[in-house]
């Protein structure tokens, strides 16, 4: 993670954010805000955030309104990874290296800390002291991040996702999928967090969302990728888990080097939209980079 410019200043930082959230909740039932600390503080690299935070720098937005921002995005993120992992969607057993969270708790209490995590992310949108500049925007960042995050986004791309296995599927409906599961939330880290931002023009946010597309559909190629070509240690989780759950993916439609090359086009697309801002948008570019060469 070292290539990633201060990427442990901004983890730190979103960290010391929601732990102060769930430490300002009163507590009702003890045991499902454990679930709820458990599933949102594990760990994880925080890309989300980190990408938000890095578009807000890039575009002069402040960071106090994109502490919001990625606050909401990793509750949602952190929301999405509890259910999935539950019997009924992945059944898996491990994330980040650690127990699932139905496994650390139980099945009701992983629904549970899910459902209060992603009431959370709205809540710290409606209820964060933006700057004067962006208050009158905040209607429009809940509207981002509904659109990123329910049947149009994330959720539709995972019930896609779904319905998908064990079925064969062509490059263009595994597109779909990822561009809904997993885009869809990196798309509106870069959106939401340019939202916050006094200078961007509208063709200047068409060229972000184009490289936000495409990074996040890089994100789940490489995800693939290394899903057969890491160690279990490395992933935190087994190896092979979605060709065991036979799981169409890119390997599996284009073969290792295709997939591979699949990635490599997509960065360097990313690239592309990238020099057509007037801004220094160096940060985004290793982000780009470190996507589509990470191996975990």
């Amino acid at each position: 993670m070292s290539s990633l410019a201060n990427h442990q200043q901004y983890q730190q930082r979103i960290n010391d954010f929601l732990a102060a959230k769930l430490e300002n909740l009163v507590v009702n039932d003890k045991k499902l805000l454990d679930a709820m600390r458990y599933g949102l503080l594990i760990g994880g690299k925080r890309m989300r955030p980190y990408l938000a935070y890095i578009t807000g720098e890039a575009l002069g937005a402040g960071q106090s309104d994109i502490d919001a921002i990625a606050g909401a995005l990793e509750c949602i993120h952190a929301y999405s990874l509890l259910h999935d992992d539950l019997p009924a969607m992945d059944d898996d057993d491990l994330r980040r290296g650690k127990p699932t969270c139905h496994k650390a708790f139980d099945e009701a209490s992983a629904i549970l800390a899910g459902d209060a995590l992603q009431t959370l992310a709205f809540d710290i949108l409606v209820n964060h002291e933006f700057s004067t500049a962006v208050q009158p925007k905040q209607l429009k960042l809940i509207q981002q991040l509904i659109s990123a995050t329910g049947y149009q986004g994330m959720c539709g791309g995972q019930a896609l996702d779904l319905s998908a296995t064990d079925k064969v599927i062509n490059l263009t409906q595994l597109e779909k999928i990822h561009s809904l599961k997993t885009g869809a939330l990196l798309e509106a880290s870069v959106l939401m967090a340019a939202e916050c931002s006094l200078q961007v023009n509208s063709q200047e946010k068409l060229k972000l969302r184009e490289y936000a597309q495409l990074v996040g559909l890089a994100y789940q190629v490489q995800d693939d990728i290394i899903d057969i070509t890491s160690s279990e240690e490395e992933l935190g989780k087994p190896k092979g888990s979605d060709l065991a759950a036979n799981k169409s993916t890119y390997p599996a439609l284009l073969g290792l080097q295709g997939a591979q090359q699949k990635a490599e086009n997509l960065f360097q697309q990313a690239l592309q939209a990238l020099s057509c801002l007037p801004y220094n948008t160096l940060s985004l570019a290793e982000f780009a980079t470190f996507i589509v060469k990470r191996s975990h």
